[in-house]
């Protein structure tokens, strides 16, 4: 976990509470939460725990733990009216800004790179041929996670 050594343990809480966050974000934006998106969802963390870029296994491990009991959580405490449900998870994946913020440039952008796949992955979980083509307008307006400032990593050249 050297690659989140500048953040605090509250801060490095958040970021993996994060992954719960665009999972119920992704889920919700229809206005219907399906065991189905959320059981993908929590496979897909799973998953990332050994198939992501090596500097996040670590990172999804550790978030796969909590996964369940994050989600559970969330979808318990918000409100029944879907859109304030939206606003608040989107204002609460906003406050991850910051802390990816400082996050070495290259661990960050392969976050914030993994966090719009995952969205991605989300959504594409419900509906649809084969989970192909079935993100509804609803959750076009997530999937690219706008809430989030897009970090940018560039090589320099030998």
């Amino acid at each position: 976990m050297n690659y989140f050594k500048t953040l605090s343990a509250v801060e490095y809480a958040q970021l993996k509470e994060g992954v719960s966050l665009i999972a119920v974000l992704m889920a919700g934006a229809d206005g219907n939460i399906e065991e189905n998106e959320i059981s993908w969802a929590k496979r897909v963390t799973e998953i990332r725990g050994f198939a992501e870029p090596n500097l996040l296994n670590s990172f999804y491990e550790e978030a796969h733990l909590d996964f369940s009991d994050n989600v559970s959580a969330w979808i318990d405490k918000l409100p029944e009216d879907n859109d304030e449900s939206l606003r608040i998870l989107s204002d609460r994946i906003a406050k991850l800004n910051p802390i990816m913020a400082k996050l070495d440039p290259h661990v960050g952008s392969q976050l914030y790179t993994s966090f719009k796949s995952f969205a991605a992955h989300v959504a594409k979980a419900s509906g649809g041929f084969l989970r192909f083509f079935s993100v509804s307008g609803a959750e076009k307006k997530y999937i690219d996670l706008p809430m989030l400032d897009e970090i940018v990593f560039h090589e320099e050249e030998e």
